[in-house]
């Protein structure tokens, strides 16, 4: 049963990684997609564009639709959201996936970097939502999917990377007012974050490099997860800040090693999971990295 078939989608940041699995997923339920990103010309250090993207949405079964967008740029996001809504007759679901990420201190972390991940991460979040609400409101079960982590207020995740904690708790704080905002208009507003590293761009070139990849999870998790949280009702699935995998065990996944990228290698932990309320399913087990010296 193809419950996605004809909803459209508007997601950030869905020329790779996470966004294109999410697009893939719910384009093999016959899905519209409107892939907003920036690149549209190839990168060596970033695989694809949104070109290359709108390929693998209508290869997966899915209808596409490209559109080159900043999201730091209101104009920009204006058009977009036109554009995307124009092409498909409205807008059923806004996927916040795009983000800056500079984890370094405070005397490491250039403002340029402070300024690119608060523009792009909360600033971003808000403005390509803004611009979708109009288009939300019409639909018959609107959702707002945001990549960002439960708001777990403990200084050893601010202490780091103080630039970067607080642009991704932004996010996170965004769909926590959405939540009671938009409940009325049955708009959904929920939050998804892993539990361990998934293998994209940004682990490649700026945190673990090639040996790293090996010790993380496919984007396909994530993107199995948001298309469970599209089909809910969304005037009864709202204001849920959800870990992948305790979210899909809830949902009856017992097999968590399918989303391995090496299943012989130990998992490493992403930032921002709490350590009360997102138990680990039976059998996960993540890398302790306060035993890495």
């Amino acid at each position: 049963m193809s419950l996605l078939k004809g909803k459209s989608i508007f997601i950030t940041g869905a020329s790779r990684g996470i966004g294109l699995a999410i697009a893939k997923r719910c384009a093999a339920d016959g899905a519209k997609i409107a892939i907003a990103a920036k690149t549209v010309e190839p990168d060596p250090r970033l695989p694809g564009t949104i070109h290359t993207a709108a390929k693998e949405i209508e290869e997966a079964g899915g209808e596409a639709f490209p559109v080159q967008c900043d999201i730091r740029d209101e104009d920009q996001v204006q058009r977009a959201v036109e554009m995307a809504a124009g092409e498909f007759g409205g807008i059923d679901i806004v996927v916040n996936n795009a983000s800056a990420i500079f984890p370094r201190g405070t005397a490491d972390t250039p403002m340029k970097r402070y300024d690119l991940m608060h523009q792009v991460n909360a600033r971003g979040t808000f403005l390509v939502t803004q611009k979708c609400l109009p288009y939300l409101k019409k639909a018959e079960n609107p959702h707002i999917l945001t990549l960002s982590p439960p708001l777990d207020m403990q200084t050893k995740w601010f202490a780091p990377h103080v630039a970067y904690t607080s642009a991704k708790f932004g996010m996170s704080l965004c769909v926590l007012g959405w939540a009671g905002e938009l409940a009325e208009d049955g708009i959904a507003a929920n939050a998804l974050w892993p539990r361990t590293a998934i293998a994209t761009a940004a682990i490649q070139n700026v945190l673990a490099g090639e040996e790293g990849m090996k010790q993380c999870r496919k984007p396909e998790i994530l993107a199995d997860c948001a298309y469970r949280v599209f089909v809910k009702d969304s005037r009864k699935f709202t204001g849920n800040f959800l870990i992948d995998d305790t979210f899909l065990h809830s949902e009856g996944i017992t097999d968590f090693d399918q989303y391995k990228v090496d299943p012989s290698k130990e998992l490493l932990p992403d930032f921002f999971v709490p350590d009360k309320g997102y138990p680990a399913p039976p059998g996960v087990k993540v890398m302790d990295v306060s035993l890495m010296g």
